[in-house]
Parts: structure tokens; sequence; C-alpha cells
């Protein structure tokens, strides 16, 4: 045990000793030297406004640049970071009126250049100076055109070693999402700038991007629903630019495109509902359809089943299911611990559901909604089917997850049925979880059954299995202790449970981005017994 500390101590104190090393490179001249080496170029292609319209909120009231105080702008110290990112990142370019001067605009760029011409490890951030790169050439009919020679030179020189540098530090970062937006502005810059080396790299970069980042179904191995449309809206970016700009696309391009539409078609197109599982908030990609429809997309999945996540519907009703393992290490920070967790939607309304994700990973609420108690599903001895730790960024990593086996799927016009186990609890309490939904279409009743299945390591404990309402459903516990009302905008529902103790208790809900509101949710507890257990409710429309 202390040759093992002895040399974690000393492994940790190589990789601070390498870091601060580095991090002196980053600011010397010699590495300022190997990244100004730029090719003779000069700014070719101006893509259109519309294609980068899937990744910018425009503003329909636009400013003016005018508004801007030029000479202070980058003088502000007080700025707190995300207010800084903001700024750095020059995307509030696309909210200016391109009738603004162009001599104002190019005065800012040109103040910023002078301030930070020379690496610096905040706003050279792979994020900020991706979305930076992608800005100033995306609104060159402001910030480049008109200008004079001197100006175009200093924006190109600063453009070209700002991704000198990307493509130099891309490959350390384990940031998927910098990875695929770093890749999109050298991309980009490549096309700009007829930039061959710039151009190759950053289709090389995307395919590694698609290989490493993406399961047997072309989702992302994350399981994060979020990023699976952030990666879809990028490759769609970069596939229209190729397009726009005359440049072949990739055949590799082309399948991603084709496989993640059916996967979003699946999630979201043919839903129109936010499913708030691993990672999700409410969204709304209304925007985005509509770029999907202005570019000629159409995507159409027949599956019920994808990546591990099971989704049955018809006209009035949706039921879908966390079917799916735990993801790898690498790919969790955003993972939340909910297996076999549920939603049950009816007429658009959602009847139960998950309790959403705070995405603030600085904020301890971040842990309490990956916890498995915020979901639809069985807890035992109030812990969590995964295990977290803090990595050295922030965000908390899975270390230890749990493989789901046995689905199985009936999916007929009058009867649904989805059936899957979890090991989730099995090397601690000796238990495997299964859980079989049914639903009855004629009646409108949704059947639960919780099998606990115990094996030879088996302990006693308590369990819960929790039933999460939307903050504006009403619930009224009836004087038989089995039977609790449900309310719902358009409809009324009984749940009932002849086993346990049937509780209402007040939660949390983080279903929109970074916010929180109470909630409440319908439970049943009780303790696990040595012989195999079974525990049946049922939700049915009154």
């Amino acid at each position: 045990m202390f040759l093992k500390s002895s040399f974690n101590y000393i492994n940790e104190f190589c990789l601070i000793f390498r870091n601060q090393i580095r991090k002196f490179y980053l600011t010397s001249s010699i590495y300022n030297r190997k990244i100004s080496k730029v090719d003779e170029t000069t700014l070719v292609y101006q893509p259109s406004l519309n294609i980068l319209s899937s990744l910018i909120k425009y503003e329909k009231q636009k400013k003016k640049i005018e508004d801007f105080n030029v000479q202070s702008i980058w003088e502000n110290k007080q700025i707190n970071y995300n207010d800084f990112k903001k700024l750095h990142s020059f995307y509030w370019l696309f909210s200016i009126d391109l009738k603004s001067s162009n001599e104002v605009t190019q005065t800012i760029i040109k103040n910023w250049i002078k301030k930070n011409q020379n690496y610096e490890a905040k706003s050279w951030d792979i994020d900020i100076l991706s979305k930076r790169v992608i800005a100033w050439i995306s609104n060159s009919k402001i910030t480049y055109d008109k200008s004079e020679n001197n100006y175009k030179n200093t924006f190109n020189e600063i453009v070209n070693k700002q991704v000198n540098h990307l493509m130099i530090e891309i490959g350390r970062s384990s940031d998927l999402n910098d990875k695929m937006i770093g890749c999109t502005a050298i991309t980009l810059t490549g096309i700009a700038y007829k930039n061959k080396r710039f151009l190759e790299y950053g289709l090389n970069l995307l395919k590694k991007i698609i290989n490493t980042s993406f399961d047997n179904y072309y989702f992302p191995k994350s399981r994060n629903i979020r990023q699976m449309v952030f990666y879809l809206k990028y490759f769609i970016l970069i596939r229209e630019l190729l397009k726009d700009s005359l440049n072949d696309i990739p055949e590799y391009l082309n399948e991603i495109i084709h496989f993640l539409g059916k996967s979003y078609d699946f999630i979201w197109g043919s839903l129109k509902q936010s499913l708030l599982f691993n990672g999700n908030n409410n969204s709304n990609y209304k925007d985005f359809d509509e770029y999907l429809s202005l570019f000629r997309y159409k995507f159409k999945s027949d599956k019920f089943d994808i990546s591990g996540y099971t989704i049955l519907k018809n006209k009035d009703v949706i039921l879908a299911m966390d079917t799916g393992s735990s993801p790898a290490k690498n790919y969790s920070e955003n993972y939340q611990s909910g297996p076999l967790s549920f939603e049950f939607f009816f007429k658009g309304k959602k009847l139960i559901t998950n309790s959403g994700y705070f995405q603030n990973h600085n904020h301890q609420l971040n842990s309490i909604s990956k916890s498995t108690a915020t979901h639809s599903t069985l807890v035992l001895d109030n812990s969590s089917t995964c295990n977290f730790k803090k990595n050295s960024k922030g965000p908390s990593i899975l270390s230890k997850g749990f493989k789901t086996f046995d689905n199985d799927v009936t999916y007929e016009k009058d009867y649904w049925s989805i059936k899957c186990s979890h090991d989730g609890y099995l090397s601690r309490y000796g238990v495997i979880h299964q859980r079989n939904l049914e639903f009855d279409n004629d009646r409108n009743i949704l059947f639960g059954k919780e099998k606990l299945i115990k094996k030879k390591n088996f302990k006693v404990t308590n369990f819960e299995i929790r039933f999460h309402l939307l903050p504006n459903i009403k619930v009224t516990k009836l004087q038989d202790n089995k039977s609790v009302l449900i309310e719902l905008e358009n409809s009324g529902w009984k749940f009932f449970s002849n086993d346990g103790l049937i509780g209402i208790e007040t939660g949390l809900y983080f279903g929109n981005k970074n916010n929180y509101i109470e909630n409440q949710n319908i439970f049943i507890s009780g303790i696990t017994q040595n012989n195999e257990q079974l525990i049946e409710w049922q939700i049915s429309k009154i």
C-alpha cells in the first residue's frame, strides 16, 4: 500500500512538473515563432450565414456595431469567466447588423489582436479560439471586406496562427465537444483560405472523431441525447460548407449524417418531446427542424430501439425506457445513473418523468441530479447504481458502472411490453433488478412488474421505486394507502400497488437547464426479502 501511494505521488508530481514546463513553453518566443509560420494565403471563400444558422440563435433585433465602446471593450478586467468566453469567442458578431460599419468592427478586432496576438491560456482556450475563428471567417463581410491590405495581412496571419496552435493542442484535449468545434474551425479555415494542410487535417480529425466517439449504431458512446444533436449539427455544417465551396464530401461524412439523422428522428423528430435521460434537458429543436428542411435533409427511423433507448408510441401514447448499459468512463461526464428508468406521455402531456439534469458541474445539484433517486426506477439502500468520482477538470465521471441484459420488446397494436434487467446492485447487495413494463392500449393501463432476483451474496436492505411527476401535476393519496390519484392537464389517472408502502414525497425537478423547482414523486417502499421478490403496480386512466 505504501509503495503504491509513493508511485501515485511521484506520478502526480511528474504530471504537474510536465504541465508547468509545457505552460512555460507555450508562452515562450520559440513557440510563438513556431505557430507564426503561415502560408502566403488570402481569404477566398466566405460562407453564407444561412449555413451557420443551425448553430447560432439569431436575434430578431440586430445590434449596431457602433453601440460598442471600441476603445474599452477589451479593458474590463472585472468580467466573469462566462462573459469573458462570450466576448472573446466573438459569437456576438452573429447578432450584428451587416449594415454596421466595417471600420468599427475591424477596429475592435485590431485592438483584440494587439492585446492577444500571442498565446495566452485563457483567451486561447480551445473552445473560445475555435468559435472566434468560426465567427471571424463567417462574418467576413464586416470583419474583412473593405479593409486595407495591412489589416487583411494581419487578419490572415492571426487566423492562421491560431489554427496552427489549435492543430498542435487539440489532440491533448479530452473534451469531445471542444474537439468537434475545433475540427470545424480548422476545416472552415482550410476551405476559406484554400489551405490544403488545414483542410486535410480537419477532415482527418473528423474521421477520427467519428471512429472513436460513436457506437455500432452510430450513436454517441456517451449515450447523451444533447450530444447526439450537437454532433449532427456540426456534421451537417461541415458537409454544407464543403458542398457550398465545391469541395468533395467524404463518404464517411455522408454515412454518419444518414445514421445519426435516423437517431435524431427516433429521439426527437417523430416525438417532438424531450426525454430526460442521461444528461438531457427540456429542449426545442424546432429551429433545427426548419434548418434541416431548408437544406433538404429528411430522416426517417422505423426502429423502436436504438443504442439502449426503447421507445414505443402511437398517436396518443409514448412509452420510453432506458434499457442501455452505462457508458465507458471516458464518455460519462454527463451520464446519469438511471438504469431501466422510464417516461410516459399521454396526448402530448408527460405523466411520468425523470427529474432532468443540472449541467453546472461546479454545483452540488449536479451530483444530486446524477443519482438514481432522481429517476423513475428502483433504488436500493438510498444509493445509486453507479459510483462517480471527480476528475481533475471538475465533472464527475464513472468509477463503477453496470450492464443491462435480457432486453425483450413486444410491440403490437393493442399490447406493448418492454422487459430488461441490470446488475448495478449485484456486487453490493446481491440483487439483479428486472423490470417489465406492459401497456394495454384498449384500456389505457400501464402495468409494472419489478422482479428482484437474489444471488449468493444477497443482503437485506430497504428499497424504493420512484415515479417522478412534472411540477404542475397534482396528486392525492387515497385512504386505502394503496392508491394515488394523478391529475394531468388533459386527463385523470390512478396509481395503484398492493405491494409495499405507498407514499408521496417532494423532490427537485431539473428539466430546465441549470434550474430547479419542487415537484412530487410517488414511491413504493419496503424491505428486500430472501426469496425472489415481485413488486407489481399499475397506472390506469380514469
